[in-house]
């Protein structure tokens, strides 16, 4: 789904993207409730980025990546954590490109996103080239979700991308 944001370009740089993991919903500009595999995932798109909600049996898990006031976590490149009977994994990478490449690269990824069932885009007012876009699906037991969160004035494209699932107990040792 694709949706064009009524709200001022609230993240004005990469820089300014913080990841928080537990927080409480904030308020979204544009959402997509999925089922998948028994999980209720809901993608949440907000003024200053994403939020991703998940319900499983064990639970309620939130990720959020979006300019947050007063947080003193910045994007991480990478985070594994327990969560109760869950293992989180997350990854970000920041991209700078050319004009040139940084356009072709929004349109293909919005292109990807826009009509996929598991998708949800939004553009935000002022360039087409400023998204943020999200995409999940479950794979092998495993909930999976990607973003993208572009940034036209600085040519920046940050893609991120989560997975979670239910621990796996380790083998038990074979007798001797």
């Amino acid at each position: 789904m694709l949706t064009t944001l009524t709200t001022a370009y609230t993240d004005t740089r990469a820089a300014d993207l913080a990841w928080a993991l537990g927080r409480e919903p904030l308020p979204a500009l544009a959402t997509l409730d999925l089922e998948l595999s028994g999980a209720k995932l809901q993608l949440r798109l907000l003024g200053a980025s994403h939020q991703v909600l998940l319900e499983q049996r064990q639970g309620i898990c939130s990720e959020t990546v979006a300019c947050i006031p007063g947080s003193s976590t910045p994007l991480p490149l990478g985070v594994a954590k327990r969560i109760g009977d869950w293992e989180y994994e997350f990854a970000a990478r920041v991209e700078t490109l050319s004009r040139g490449s940084f356009a072709g690269r929004a349109q293909e990824l919005l292109a990807l996103v826009a009509d996929h069932p598991k998708g949800l885009a939004g553009v935000f007012p002022g360039s087409p080239h400023a998204f943020t876009a999200m995409l999940a699906q479950w794979h092998e037991g495993q909930m999976h979700w990607r973003t993208w969160h572009a940034y036209p004035q600085e040519g920046q494209l940050v893609a991120t991308r989560t997975r979670v699932g239910a621990r796996v107990a380790a083998p038990e040792p074979a007798p001797a």
